[in-house]
């Protein structure tokens, strides 16, 4: 519409003569462009308003609930919560952009605005930033997946990119780790391949126990279900505890020493507390029934026999 109408003016010569024709003229193909546009193009561009105002709101009202489900108290934890308020703001920002984007490109052709070159420009711009930034964007998009699936939370224990430790932080570009020994990992989401998470839903205590080859299986075994049963009724330990221990058997016979497999499935974070009360029980229980522990490196020395 406006395009033509410019054209038509640059092309009037004003004279004493035909000025009057010109003007008339001029007008003349204003009202009939205006009348096209009125008839033809305004009905689709408040059509794409329309569709887009729809849209945002569905929008916003897909993100609220996010939201006003981040605040509810069913959730597992409050780490959750910030998961989803954090969903809710990258959806309700990416989504808005996507629908305002689409709409443009359909409401500039129908002013007249060639999109042509502006799609080109966009495009080769496009290839450029996406060169510098694939890094920037595949931790944008493995990290918003890690968050929808909910692969861990703050306080887990995970082993992730080659390092293992306790999740302290994590945001949709990356996860923050501390290991035994202090240390802080920084894991961009997109190093993050494999996740193994060491504390969901429960933890187990596989704990070996060495015993000299002479002791009496059967003994151990019944000594080490007494434990295991002891420390499962023991009310500081017993909330920790989600199963009965268990004591299969045999693991491994080596030389003077046999080892024993003791099972304990325990809550999330609690099996090193778990771990190291039941090594402390099972050497209280050895030693009052003398039951001699295993020793792989025993060295044993022969005396030399004398001269003569």
């Amino acid at each position: 519409m406006f395009f033509p109408l410019l054209h038509r003016l640059q092309a009037v010569t004003v004279g004493p003569n035909s000025a009057k024709d010109n003007l008339l003229h001029v007008l003349d193909s204003w009202g009939d462009d205006s009348f096209d546009f009125v008839r033809h193009q305004a009905p689709r561009i408040v059509g794409v308003l329309i569709i887009a105002f729809i849209l945002t709101r569905l929008l916003k009202a897909a993100a609220r609930h996010l939201g006003n489900l981040s605040s509810s108290q069913g959730l597992p934890s409050a780490v959750r919560s910030q998961q989803l308020r954090t969903l809710s703001s990258v959806i309700h920002s990416v989504g808005l952009f996507l629908i305002m984007f689409v709409a443009a490109l359909q409401i500039l052709p129908l002013l007249g605005i060639n999109m042509g070159p502006l799609l080109a420009s966009a495009g080769i711009a496009g290839v450029a930033v996406g060169f510098g930034a694939q890094t920037l964007v595949r931790d944008f998009i493995n990290g918003f997946f890690i968050l929808v699936e909910n692969q861990y939370d703050i306080g887990d224990t995970i082993k992730i990119a080659g390092v293992q430790g306790v999740v302290e932080a994590m945001t949709i570009r990356r996860t923050v780790l501390r290991d035994g020994d202090g240390t802080v990992h920084n894991v961009p989401s997109s190093e993050i391949k494999v996740v193994s998470n060491l504390t969901r839903d429960w933890s187990q205590v596989a704990m070996s126990i060495s015993v000299a080859y002479s002791a009496d299986s059967e003994r151990v075994i019944k000594l080490l279900q007494e434990v295991g049963e002891g420390l499962a009724s023991d009310p500081a330990y017993s909330a920790m505890i989600l199963a009965k221990p268990e004591v299969p058997g045999i693991e491994k016979v080596s030389g003077d020493s046999v080892d024993y497999l003791m099972l304990v499935k325990t809550k999330p974070g609690a099996q090193d507390n778990v771990r190291r009360e039941l090594r402390r029980r099972v050497k209280a229980s050895f030693e009052e029934h003398k039951i001699e522990p295993g020793n792989p490196n025993r060295v044993y020395v022969m005396d030399a026999a004398k001269p003569g």
